[in-house]
C-alpha cells in the first residue's frame, strides 16, 4: 500500500522549549517559572463582563476585522498614548493572539528569498515563521549582557534583499526596552528604503522603572511601513484567551486581511464585547506596569538569597539570571537539572538563539503569586 509522505517545511523543528519544560514541570511537580503565564486570578470585572455578554447572547460571529466597538476604543487608546490618529475601520484588525498577528504579517509580505533581520535572543516563533514563508532570517546578536542593538551590525546586514526588520520591545526573553536613540538609528537605516518593520509590542503596558514605551506608533514615518502587534492576553493576565490585534496603515492592512480572512475569519465574540467596555477606563491598563514591577522587585529581592546574578529587566514578564557562580553546565543541561533535582522549571536562554549560544543564563517568569515566587526561591537557595 502506498501512503503519502510529507516533505517537512520545518525539518529541523521539534516541540518548543516551552512545551518541553512545562511538561517536565508537571512530571517532576516543579514550580513552573519557565512558560510565561500568570498563576493568579485576572481582573474579576473583566471576567464578569465576559460572563454577562455570554448570558446576553453575544455568542455568534462578529466582524472579520474585529468588533467595531473594540476597534474604536483601541483607536482612542492609541491616540491618547501615542498621539497617532487611526482609522478604526481600516487600520486595526483583531486576531487570535499576538503570535498569530506576527505570522500573518510575515506571510503577507514575504516572498521566497527575501531577507528578514532578526535580533537574538529572539522569541521562538520568529525564525520558523520566516522560514516557512521561504524567506531567509538574518540573525544579529544583541550585545551581552545588556542586550542592546548594535546598529552598525544592522547597517552592515542590510542588502537589496532585506524585506523586513523585526523588533520586540519590551523584549522577550531579556526584558530590555528600546530607547529614543534606538528609534533614531532605525529611522536613519530605513529612510529611503522599501524595508518593512514588524514591531512586536505584546508587553506594551508592562514596562518598569519610569521608562517610556517607545512604540513604533509614536513615529509616523516608521508607522507608514509597519505592522505593530499586540496581545490582550499578556497585558490582562489571560494568556489562554489567545486574543490580540495588529495595527498597520490601510494599504498594508488591506493585504494583511486577505491572509487573515482565510486563516481565522473572526475571533471570540463575548471577549471582544467585554474588552470594548473594559478599555474605556484608562486605569485598567495604565496601572499594569506598576503592578508587574512590584512582582519583578519582589522576586529580585528574594533571589538575592541565591547565587544567581540578576541581569536588568525593564519590562515584560521575565528576568534573566546568570548562574556562572553555580555550575559549568550548559544552559539546557542546567535547566533540566534544576527542574528534576530542585523542582523549579526555567527556560534556557540558548533556546532563543538558532546556534544555541550559551551565556550561562536562564529566563525566569515572575508573573506569579508571591507565595509561588517564595517557594521557588526556597528551593533555589538549596543549590
Amino acid at each position: 500500500m502506498v501512503t503519502p509522505s510529507i516533505q517537512s517545511k520545518l525539518p529541523h523543528i521539534g516541540p518548543t522549549i516551552f512545551t518541553v519544560m512545562s511538561s517536565l514541570a508537571i512530571q517532576y511537580k516543579a514550580i513552573n517559572l519557565g512558560q510565561g503565564f500568570p498563576d493568579y486570578a485576572m481582573n474579576p470585572e473583566l471576567v464578569g463582563l465576559v460572563n454577562s455578554y455570554m448570558r446576553l447572547g453575544f455568542n455568534q460571529y462578529v466582524h472579520m476585522n474585529g468588533l467595531p466597538a473594540l476597534r474604536e476604543v483601541l483607536s482612542q487608546k492609541v491616540f491618547d498614548l501615542y498621539q497617532l490618529g487611526l482609522n478604526a475601520d481600516t487600520e486595526i484588525t483583531v486576531t487570535p493572539g499576538g503570535t498569530y498577528a506576527i505570522y500573518t504579517a510575515l506571510t503577507t509580505v514575504l516572498q521566497p528569498g527575501d531577507e528578514v533581520i532578526i535580533f537574538e535572543p529572539a522569541y521562538d516563533s520568529y525564525i520558523p515563521n520566516v522560514e516557512i514563508n521561504g524567506a531567509i532570517p538574518v540573525l544579529i546578536p544583541l550585545t551581552y549582557p545588556d542586550y542592546k542593538i548594535d546598529w552598525e551590525k544592522v547597517k552592515s546586514a542590510v542588502t537589496e534583499k532585506t524585506k523586513m526588520i523585526m523588533l520586540n520591545s519590551p523584549h522577550n526573553p531579556t526584558g530590555s526596552v528600546l530607547s529614543k536613540e534606538d528609534i533614531r538609528e532605525l529611522q536613519n537605516i530605513v529612510a529611503g528604503t522599501k524595508i518593512f518593520i514588524l514591531s512586536d509590542e505584546v508587553y506594551e503596558h508592562l514596562i518598569f522603572d519610569n521608562k517610556e514605551h517607545e512604540s513604533i506608533l509614536r513615529y509616523p514615518d516608521l508607522y507608514a511601513r509597519s505592522f505593530v502587534c499586540f496581545s490582550f492576553g499578556k497585558v490582562f493576565h489571560c494568556t489562554g484567551w489567545k486574543l490580540g490585534y495588529c495595527i498597520a496603515p490601510e494599504k498594508i492592512m488591506t493585504e494583511f486581511r486577505k491572509v487573515h480572512q482565510f486563516n481565522c475569519f473572526t475571533c471570540n465574540t463575548p471577549m471582544q464585547f467585554a474588552l470594548a467596555d473594559f478599555l474605556k477606563l484608562k486605569e485598567n491598563y495604565l496601572g499594569l506596569g506598576q503592578f508587574m514591577q512590584q512582582k519583578r522587585d519582589y522576586f529580585l529581592g528574594l533571589m538575592q538569597q541565591t547565587k544567581f546574578k540578576a541581569l536588568p529587566s525593564h519590562g515584560s514578564y521575565f528576568q534573566l539570571y546568570n548562574y556562572e557562580g553555580i555550575s559549568d553546565e550548559n544552559e539546557k543541561q542546567f535547566a533540566l537539572r534544576l527542574t528534576k533535582d530542585f523542582g523549579v522549571a526555567t527556560i534556557p536562554t540558548s533556546a532563543f538563539y538558532k546556534n544555541e549560544q550559551d551565556n550561562k543564563v536562564l529566563r525566569f517568569c515572575f508573573a506569579k503569586k508571591e507565595t509561588t515566587l517564595e517557594e521557588a526561591v526556597n528551593r533555589l537557595i538549596k543549590m
